[in-house]
């Protein structure tokens, strides 16, 4: 994993966009840079990136590529690359290390890459490009669009496709720096830049190229078709960063971006999707948006172990305080005491999002090590343990800030616990029920004794032929049918009770569902909808990698909490009976009930 260091804001360019247009004059002290290399190598990365303003122009850039490969890392760069096209230089770096580029290339030609940093550069960067070539380097070229060059980018395509090392790197401008100062100068429409990169991308592979081809920063529903394509610092190993005079390094993240929440709530894409950036959604708004809810995706992801942090904590101490917390991306990153051992997991998935993780660990609680071996886990009772924050974390001043320590429940069967609300509550129901996805019957003993009580009369559908079959072979007297919610054509009037139980987050449109239940339903009938939020699973490596190399299927539209699902109910319509949502000391299972007025 990489971390990256600004050396400080100076630079060779004078891009308008740039991050740091207003503190060019800032750069780190020699033994700044030093002891953040040091810390890097503590925090056990494997290469550092420096970067600035322009890194290659400080005088003791060789002396920190030496110090980085003495302590036993890579080297690498975030460079406009002018200092890279004089070969001496690019030899001496490479003797030090140097792994990894990211260099800026904003035109495939003088004309447009030199208006774009408002320099005579393009020969001196394009230079670099041969220069730099051909030496095993991870290499990429970025060019970030704004208004001026956003029709150009097949000329960068054209000029680096030569080189078959280099990928292609195209990039929405951020709105930071002089991009937010020079912003209605700069800022082009999102929706422009997908519609340009496509072009790209698709120019690419008529040259036989696109596989070298990425964007960054562009909403994941603008690049339908094109959406592993995508690239970012996370993409690139990034795990932190740190800006000049910061005291210690923090998680690389995508939080100056936003996914607005009344355009992509359910978006299947929002796992992986970048958002919009927040100075571009402030000016613009998202009404370019197009969010897609007909996507599968995962309910769970894993956070495999990283190692040992100690085997020895003293009693009573922190051992993450101690180290500083900062580093750690408060998401991804699980920290897990028993006892005297401290174990550090991390989550790399893309299927959900910075904002995601971190909601369902610290807001919500659920996280569980799986002490099963299974690929997945089916009998969550006796496969997991609910992992719970420690008590060294309560008063902590460091708490908001923190990935948090967290401490293994090894007796506790908060499973067992909250099913037994949801099997208490259908003991109790009467009339003509609809189970709307019966699915594998996790409920059917309980159903099956009021049918045979002769409390309910019960019908159901669900799209699996074998679970319509089951349950026809039990209940022969049952009226139940092979289809989804799609193919209901409910009855007005006809029910006393609509069922969702563990197949809401199935549904692909649960608002068509929930007016179709109101028509089914008759006055002061009853909707209840149980279902699991997603939830985080710390295994070992090999474990993951067997549960990552599944071939089963996403089933899940939507990961909806309780919170999430009352938004497809009206007050007109609906009367909220109850309501038992995920957070800390709960399960993933959570439930509704709503009477129809």
């Amino acid at each position: 994993m990489k971390a990256l260091i600004k050396v400080g804001y100076g630079c060779n360019d004078h891009c308008s966009f740039c991050h740091t247009l207003d503190v060019r004059h800032i750069d780190a002290e020699a033994s700044e840079v030093h002891a953040k290399i040091e810390r890097a190598k503590q925090l056990g990365h494997s290469m550092v990136v420096l970067s600035g303003g322009e890194p290659t122009i400080r005088p003791e850039l060789v002396r920190w590529a030496e110090h980085v490969a003495r302590l036993g890392m890579d080297f690498g760069l975030v460079t406009n690359g002018r200092m890279l096209s004089y070969p001496a230089l690019t030899e001496r770096l490479m003797e030090r290390r140097l792994r990894y580029v990211y260099l800026s290339l904003h035109g495939g030609t003088a004309k447009v890459h030199d208006l774009m940093v408002r320099s005579e550069a393009f020969e001196q960067t394009f230079g670099a490009v041969a220069v730099l070539s051909g030496r095993g380097l991870d290499f990429t070229v970025n060019c970030v669009i704004t208004r001026h060059n956003v029709a150009h980018l097949r000329g960068v395509v054209d000029a680096v496709a030569p080189y078959p090392d280099v990928r292609i790197k195209f990039s929405m401008v951020e709105p930071k720096g002089g991009g937010e100062k020079l912003f209605e100068h700069l800022m082009p429409r999102v929706s422009l830049v997908a519609d340009r990169v496509k072009d790209a991308i698709d120019h690419a592979a008529s040259l036989g190229v696109v596989e070298r081809v990425t964007h960054g920063a562009i909403p994941l529903c603008l690049m339908q078709g094109y959406e592993d394509r995508f690239d970012d610092l996370k993409t690139h190993r990034f795990a932190t960063m740190i800006e000049v005079g910061e005291p210690d390094f923090y998680p690389v993240d995508d939080l100056n971006k936003v996914q607005p929440e009344e355009t992509c709530r359910g978006c299947s894409l929002s796992g992986p999707c970048p958002g919009l950036y927040r100075g571009y959604d402030a000016v613009f708004g998202h009404e370019e948006l197009t969010p897609l809810r007909d996507r599968p995706r995962s309910n769970s992801f894993n956070y495999v172990f990283d190692g040992l942090v100690t085997a020895d904590a003293p009693e009573g101490r922190c051992v993450l305080r101690e180290g500083g917390v900062t580093p750690w991306e408060p998401g991804r990153h699980l920290f897990v005491q028993n006892g005297a051992r401290v174990a550090r997991f991390f989550a790399d998935s893309r299927d959900f999002s910075d904002a995601e993780m971190r909601a369902l660990k610290l807001e919500r609680g659920q996280v569980y090590l799986d002490v099963s071996r299974k690929d997945a886990p089916d009998d969550f009772t006796t496969d997991l343990r609910p992992l719970v924050r420690s008590a060294l974390c309560d008063g902590c001043p460091e708490r908001g800030a923190c990935t948090g320590l967290f401490e293994p429940r090894l007796e506790e069967d908060v499973f067992g616990r909250d099913d037994a609300r949801v099997r208490a509550l259908l003991e109790t129901i009467e009339g003509d029920v609809l189970d709307v996805g019966c699915g594998e019957g996790r409920y059917g003993e309980v159903l099956s004794a009021r049918i045979e009580a002769g409390a309910i009369r019960y019908a159901a559908f669900d799209p699996e032929p074998s679970r319509i079959e089951a349950v026809r072979a039990r209940h022969p007297e049952a009226d139940v049918w092979v289809g989804t919610d799609a193919d209901w054509r409910p009855d007005p009037d006809g029910l006393d009770h609509v069922l969702a139980l563990r197949s809401w987050n199935h549904l692909p449109d649960p608002a068509a569902f929930v007016r179709k239940a109101a028509r089914a339903l008759r006055s002061g009938g009853e909707l209840t909808v149980v279902d699991d939020s997603a939830f985080g699973l710390a295994r070992t490596r090999p474990h993951a990698a067997r549960a990552e190399g599944s071939s089963a299927a996403f089933e899940h539209y939507r990961n909806d909490t309780a919170a999430d699902a009352t938004h497809h109910f009206d007050v007109a319509t609906w009367e909220q009976l109850a309501v038992h949502d995920v957070g800390p000391g709960t399960s993933t299972l959570w439930m509704l009930r709503y009477r129809r007025r």
